[in-house]
């Protein structure tokens, strides 16, 4: 099987670099032009000038100011680069003294005492008769050439960290008085204001001409942009199939890799390397903006992967090394204390990328991958598929190797000296952890009872995106999708034990063979705005540009087949930050997606009041003061199941439409904020409002994947409706001369081989294989009936 490539293909029309005058495309703001100085300055006004008063990083400048509010403040961050300095410090010294600075043949009781030291021998072993004298030890370091290097190079390193921990220290002193005299927030107050808080601040003070100089008031979205620069980009490469890192896999299958080292290269490759695209700015270079060059960029790119591959097969054994020395440090003692610690799911690195809306925050992304693991780690339990034999092997397991800890445990219990007997409490130890790994084979009792479906609509409701397709063996594709992204904690530290290895491996076989499709995809998906440098098209989450038919835009859309973000991410990360920021006034088309949606929900809602005997939760329901507002809605939401019954009757209301029931009147209780928590104070009341657009969202992304499946399914029934005996896909068409040229293949290859016909073998491999399907047909005429699924 074929790697999946970019989701981009060689249909995409050939279109020059753009520049937006503003985030507005119907705006009239007017921006300076291109020869001018396009990088705004900060400006303070007498009697708030300080060292930040002439910045000429904003995109730095702002990041910290995000960086000091979410560290909690100078005093924790200069902690916490004291105690990393540290632990590295710590780290190398314990582990030269535990090899060279100590005598295992005394310590072990191989010899009776250690002949080093003067005085009598005694018979009971001290660790002072284990260590080594300093002159001794110091003369075994200096035997060694192999380790002196590896000493030399940590020092090395450290003093190259530590000179980067004073520069920070330096910028976040700014940045603390920054928040103290401009934004009037002392460090003792940090840890009770809310970012939106600080954000507010920040525009309010630019408002009065006290921040920057923009041909255009600066916005939330502007923030989001300089913070998110690279970031939007990386979740927009993963929205197009380029990231994470895949290889198939020998019983089939394949397998997505992205640890965090291959994360630093990329990122060095892409954004802050001295040979990256970027190189750690905020303007792409004029080459990458020129479609003449493509071929030029793409191999001198190879070369960058090349050398860059190069020197992490040279550094991957110091690397691995100290991968393994810092995990055996850091999980020892877990393991020894939670024996099944590695059995637990933690949320992988792939799914904080493919789950990412565009524009969404670090601490944002945190707080709503937090809410969504219990229902996503319950889900899995209910629905893994049953393994009677495992589980009655595990059963057996369990029982003796339980038996034997018993037995050696009474008899320590009886007479302690037991433990000094040889390889006793590693048996006891060994024992143990088998228990805890054959227990997390048996089936969890408390979920064998509950539904799936309705634990994955529950996780939904926090995810936003849901791996989900119909049938029981979309229901086995759900399961593996979802491991893959909530995965165990085993599996996590072993991606990261081998990366070292790995990284190198995937930056040869899977980025430099795509070279000319990574350098195509910045060509064509980066926009300048005026004030604010290149960002990534997508980020603007303009739905004209980038919307998808298949998710509500149909009609306000004139995105391309290569053009549409996949999964409908456009929508959901406009709505998500609509509702987040209030304040903020979107483009023309998206405002204009944004007021069809809320119509679309009113619509829905009518109908369900008007034929369905449940009513939904009314706003004294949904503000009882017992529980949180938002998960007291959602939980109405989740005991009385909104999901449609696979099989729906022609007279059946809107699937969507209890969802938009509920969904409108959340939308009511935001727009009057006395019905949230009726009695309650001012500040309880301005304090539920972030949670209360959380809960909207939740409800937003369960309505629009409802709508989705109702038009897949409409789909499937046109399918089947039809007497043609074929699979549901388009039949082949003659491609034109242009569409034939496999512009988007970087090896040379034909358009059969090239990303674009391979979406339609890989795409059951994609995070959300249900509805995100594309056909390999070229596009169609409007009056011709689309064949997408």
């Amino acid at each position: 099987m074929g790697s999946p490539g970019l989701r981009i293909g060689p249909l995409i029309p050939e279109q020059d670099y753009e520049r937006l005058e503003d985030c507005d495309p119907e705006g009239s703001q007017e921006s300076p032009l291109h020869g001018e100085e396009q990088q705004p300055l900060l400006h303070v006004p007498e009697g708030l000038r300080g060292s930040w008063h002439h910045i000429q990083n904003l995109d730095s400048f702002f990041t910290k100011i995000y960086g000091y509010h979410q560290r909690n403040g100078f005093a924790c961050i200069l902690l916490e680069d004291v105690f990393q300095l540290g632990q590295f410090v710590f780290i190398v010294t314990l582990t030269t003294f535990l090899l060279r600075c100590v005598d295992y043949n005394v310590l072990f009781a191989n010899q009776p005492n250690n002949r080093t030291r003067p005085g009598l021998p005694h018979s009971k072993v001290t660790l002072s008769d284990a260590i080594l004298p300093s002159s001794h030890c110091a003369q075994r370091i200096r035997s060694s050439p192999l380790l002196v290097f590896l000493l030399i190079l940590a020092a090395a390193f450290w003093l190259v960290q530590l000179l980067r921990s004073v520069c920070n220290l330096f910028s976040y002193w700014d940045v603390q008085v920054f928040y103290r005299e401009a934004l009037h927030i002392p460090p003792e107050e940090l840890s009770s204001v809310p970012w939106a808080e600080v954000q507010s601040r920040l525009l309010a003070l630019q408002r009065s001409g006290g921040l920057c100089v923009q041909p255009r008031p600066l916005t939330e979205l502007d923030v989001h942009h300089r913070i998110l620069r690279y970031t939007n980009y990386q979740v927009a490469l993963a929205n197009k199939g380029l990231l994470p890192a895949r290889c198939a896999l020998p019983w089939g299958g394949s397998a997505a890799f992205l640890s965090r080292g291959l994360a630093l290269n990329v990122d060095l490759l892409l954004f802050r390397g001295p040979f990256s695209l970027f190189r750690g700015g905020w303007e792409l270079p004029d080459a990458y903006k020129r479609s003449d060059q493509r071929g030029a960029l793409a191999a001198r790119w190879r070369l960058t992967v090349l050398l860059l591959a190069a020197v992490n097969l040279a550094l991957s054994p110091l690397v691995l090394a100290w991968q393994v020395l810092h995990a055996f440090y850091s999980h020892a003692e877990l393991l020894r204390r939670e024996p099944g610690a590695l059995g637990a799911r933690r949320w992988s690195r792939l799914a904080r990328l493919q789950l990412r809306h565009f524009n969404e925050l670090p601490h944002e992304l945190r707080s709503r991958l937090a809410r969504a693991y219990r229902p996503a780690a319950a889900f899995l339990r209910a629905a893994a598929p049953p393994a009677p034999l495992l589980a009655l092997l595990a059963r057996q397991l369990v029982f003796f190797a339980g038996a034997l800890f018993a037995a050696l445990l009474v008899l320590t219990v009886y007479d302690e000296d037991v433990l000094a007997v040889e390889h006793v409490l590693t048996a006891m130890t060994a024992l143990g952890v088998t228990v805890t790994v054959a227990r997390s084979f048996l089936p969890d009792e408390q979920y064998q009872g509950r539904s799936p479906q309705l634990l994955l609509q529950s996780a939904l409701a926090h995810m936003h995106y849901l791996p989900e397709e119909p049938g029981a063996a979309g229901r086995a594709s759900a399961y593996r999708q979802m491991a893959r992204l909530l995965q165990y904690r085993a599996v996590s530290l072993l991606e990261e034990l081998l990366s070292p290895l790995l990284t190198p491996l995937f930056l040869l076989f899977w980025f430099r063979p795509r070279a000319l499709e990574i350098i195509d995809f910045f060509h064509h998906f980066t926009v300048d705005v005026a004030g604010v440098g290149d960002i990534c098209s997508f980020a603007l989450m303009d739905v004209k540009r980038h919307g998808h038919p298949q998710w509500l835009s149909e009609g306000q859309t004139e995105a391309s087949q290569s053009q549409r973000a996949e999964d409908g991410k456009t929508e959901l990360s406009l709505m998500r930050f609509s509702l987040v920021h209030p304040q903020w006034r979107p483009p023309g088309h998206s405002s204009k997606f944004l007021g069809h949606l809320r119509g679309r929900v009113q619509q829905d809602a009518a109908t369900w009041g008007a034929t369905s005997v449940r009513s939904p939760p009314t706003p004294g329901v949904l503000s009882d003061s017992s529980s949180p507002l938002p998960e007291t809605v959602l939980a109405n939401l989740l005991v009385h199941p909104l999901l449609p019954p696979r099989d729906l009757s022609p007279t059946a209301p809107c699937p969507a439409a209890a969802t938009a029931s509920v969904l409108a009147s959340i939308s009511r209780i935001s727009q009057d904020p006395s019905c949230v928590s009726p009695g309650g104070t001012r500040g309880q009341k301005l304090a539920q409002l972030p949670e209360l657009a959380s809960a909207e969202m939740s409800l937003h992304a369960i309505y629009l994947h409802q709508l989705h499946q109702q038009q897949q399914q409409e789909l499937w029934g046109e399918a089947s409706a039809s007497s043609l005996p074929r699979t549901w896909a388009s039949p082949p068409q003659t491609l034109s001369p242009d569409e034939e040229k496999p512009s988007w293949s970087s090896d040379g290859s034909s358009p059969a081989s090239s990303p674009r016909q391979q979406w339609r073998t890989q795409r059951t491999q994609t995070l959300f294989p249900r509805g995100f399907r594309e056909t390999t047909d070229t596009q169609k005429e409007p009056g011709q009936a689309s064949s997408t699924d």
